[in-house]
């Protein structure tokens, strides 16, 4: 499946936005002292759901229209790269339990965490689903968020998987909300149908609902959760290889409890990501390094689950790149806000805030394979984020609240409203 198509407003005449500082994250832009190519102040035209021109306000075309937004800040919009928003039902039950000390894997084994939510969505109408995800979208909107990775995975048998997806698909094109990249989380937990015949179960998604995934054109990228309670690697392999000899790119949580070699297989099959890392070995690194893998950093779930943080120092040596993600999920992520994660990536993970930024913003879009989204230059998409703050600095703070004043998605408001 190709990228989400681009919105354009039909008949919208050009106007320019002007800021006190406007933060393009264009490395072309960038410097020693300014690593997202800060404009203090800046102005950025829009034309036709693109950015025609962005410079210093005494430089723009006089008979354009004018937005001054004053003091605030103009970031792109934020793009995140890992959610799991499809879900119905809520597993506020075993979160108290996993605060009072309870132990994440042994609430799965009892029957809880995925496989509580698998319940939750087969028990949900397709109806429903679409208007879960879309009010969570919309929430993640007024937090800055312009564009959403969603993946499947809750449906674990096929009929469900497939509500799941086409519920995503629903929602994929709808001008008032971020742009949508679904995801085909394969393989994520096994339904208690499935224990007795677990290569069964694999054999079945590998050979026969990802044909079908495919034939309906319901996702951009294909996942899998390996782990040493999860799926093992000669399953993540299978799954890998069938999904990109279908040409779906690939995605792959990793690391999450232990190290089992996920990102050295991640490496061999060239996904554009591991998410996660929490366990990775130094050889899975430079696996990751020489193949030029995302690393999805998820410090949201780490914080919930009271986990260790990824090797962080060791991946940025090995010059990985970094990108930042809500993990948005009912039981170990349960929020939609990605500037939550970005505040606790640099409190928890030593990300400076520039690289928390570039991780919501360059790194997440490349990551996706959105080569026009994720920085403010001319000819990119026109997502843009005016923030009620009056430095890039302020958006990793822990706010608490959405702190928008206006979120454009292809030149037109998501969020707020835009006078001219």
């Amino acid at each position: 499946m190709s990228a989400p198509s681009v919105r354009t407003p039909p008949g919208a005449s050009p106007f320019t936005l002007v800021a006190a500082r406007v933060v393009t994250c264009d490395e072309s832009r960038a410097t020693a002292g300014n690593a997202l190519g800060a404009l203090e102040p800046g102005a950025v035209t829009i034309a036709d759901g693109k950015i025609a021109w962005i410079g210093p306000p005494e430089a723009r075309d006089p008979n354009v229209p004018v937005t001054d937004v004053g003091g605030a800040v103009v970031t792109p919009g934020l793009i995140d790269a890992h959610t799991h928003l499809a879900w119905a039902g809520s597993r506020h039950g075993e979160y108290a339990v996993r605060m009072a000390g309870g132990d994440y894997e042994a609430i799965a084994k009892a029957g809880g965490g995925i496989v509580s939510t698998f319940r939750a969505v087969a028990d949900t109408s397709p109806e429903a689903l679409v208007e879960l995800l879309r009010a969570r979208l919309l929430r993640a909107a007024q937090l800055g968020v312009t564009t959403c990775e969603v993946k499947s995975g809750y449906g674990l048998l096929p009929e469900h998987e497939l509500k799941q997806l086409r519920a995503i698909a629903a929602c994929t094109n709808r001008p008032e909300l971020p742009a949508v990249v679904p995801t085909f989380l394969a393989l994520h937990a096994l339904p208690p149908e499935a224990r007795a015949d677990r290569g069964g179960y694999v054999r079945r998604v590998v050979e026969e609902l990802l044909p079908r995934v495919r034939e309906e054109n319901l996702a951009a990228f294909v996942d899998a959760y390996l782990d040493a309670s999860a799926f093992q690697i000669d399953e993540g392999r299978a799954l890998g290889e069938k999904a990109r000899a279908l040409g779906f790119h690939l995605r792959l949580h990793v690391g999450q409890f232990a190290d089992i070699g996920g990102a050295e297989l991640a490496a061999e099959l060239g996904a554009h990501s591991v998410d996660h890392l929490e366990q990775v070995s130094g050889a899975g690194i430079a696996a990751l390094a020489r193949a030029g893998t995302h690393a999805v950093l998820l410090p949201i779930a780490s914080f919930t689950l009271k986990q260790a943080p990824p090797p962080v120092a060791k991946l940025r040596a090995a010059g990985v790149p970094l990108v930042v993600a809500s993990d948005a999920n009912p039981g170990t992520a349960p929020t939609e806000s990605l500037p939550l994660a970005l505040a606790l990536g640099v409190r928890n993970y030593d990300l400076t805030p520039e690289e928390a930024i570039l991780g919501a913003t360059r790194w997440a879009a490349r990551s996706l394979d959105l080569p026009q989204r994720g920085a403010l230059r001319r000819g990119a998409q026109a997502d843009l984020v005016v923030w009620d703050l009056p430095h890039e600095h302020a958006i990793v703070q822990p706010w608490g609240t959405p702190r928008t004043r206006l979120v454009l998605r292809d030149g037109a408001p998501i969020f707020g409203r835009l006078s001219l």
